[in-house]
């Protein structure tokens, strides 16, 4: 059984069924669908480090647990909120009412702000260089944070760090607060003219 597992840190422990010391099992050795979590029955086989230490060479679920493998539990609503975000402000560029450097724009940085979860994680994993959590927050502030919503659980990144979390959520605040005040406020008539958005045309108000 995979009696302990570290998803941030990418190992974990497998405690034999036969008894005798736990053995040590690192990501790069999972062989299944989804990701590992604690509690669940898995096969293996063993190996040694260059140390003589015994760990799993090679293990992934068994009977119902490799059925269960899974994605987060929050991945669908994740994808739900990415696709409703950028599918609703698709769906106004094409009633006229943004233009379509908007809804091309989030699709874009989505995008990118995905690829830079996907590389962070794996350097995590890998124990390499990470991508500063500053740059992952500019993506995010520039209309990425549906794509790192995401990634976030999709790969089970970054979602227990408190501070993290704080500035993933103060971004999409900011962001969502810009968006609403360039579209809506009458203060951001000049700007929205630049961008070729007329509320007049649109009946607003």
């Amino acid at each position: 059984m995979l009696a302990a597992w570290s998803d941030d840190k990418g190992f974990g422990f497998i405690t034999p069924a036969i008894g005798g010391e736990r053995v040590f099992a690192h990501i790069s050795a999972y062989v299944g669908r989804g990701r590992p979590s604690a509690n669940r029955e898995v096969k293996y086989s063993l190996t040694e480090d260059s140390q003589g230490r015994i760990r799993a060479r090679q293990f992934q679920y068994t009977g119902i647990g490799k059925l269960g493998a899974r994605v987060a539990p929050g991945f669908w609503l994740a994808l739900l909120v990415a696709v409703g975000v950028i599918g609703g402000l698709s769906s106004a560029y094409e009633f006229g009412y943004v233009p379509m450097i908007i809804p091309a724009a989030y699709a874009a940085m989505s995008l990118l702000a995905l690829i830079m979860y996907a590389i962070d994680k794996a350097a995590a994993v890998k124990g390499r260089r990470r991508v500063p959590e500053n740059r992952l927050h500019l993506l995010e502030l520039l209309g990425g944070w549906p794509g790192a919503l995401i990634g976030q659980q999709l790969f089970r990144h970054k979602t227990r760090k408190g501070s993290f979390q704080f500035g993933f959520w103060l971004c999409v605040v900011l962001n969502v607060g810009v968006l609403s005040w360039l579209l809506f406020c009458p203060e951001a008539a000049l700007v929205r003219g630049a961008l070729g958005i007329n509320p007049l045309e649109m009946g607003w108000w």
